[in-house]
């Protein structure tokens, strides 16, 4: 699923460590949308810098961006 890089034309970005297109233009929000995850369901970095939620539609993706998503952490 992380490997399709024949369904749209932009930047290749790695994501979760693996080859992945994105449409030009597109942010990170636009990425979490994307892969069907709701947007508090998962914790986001772009090339080892942490961003916040809030701040995903501000991040816009150039070719060679690291993307990781993770799995927020909660506890008590």
């Amino acid at each position: 699923m992380h490997d399709d890089t024949s369904l749209a034309e932009g930047p290749v970005i790695r994501l979760d460590g693996r080859a992945h297109t994105v449409l030009a233009g597109s942010t990170l929000a636009d990425l979490v949308e994307a892969l069907g995850h709701a947007p508090d369901a998962v914790a986001t970095a772009v090339n080892g810098d942490f961003v916040p939620r809030s701040q995903r539609a501000a991040q816009q993706l150039r070719a060679g961006d690291a993307v990781l998503l993770f799995q927020p952490i909660t506890g008590g």
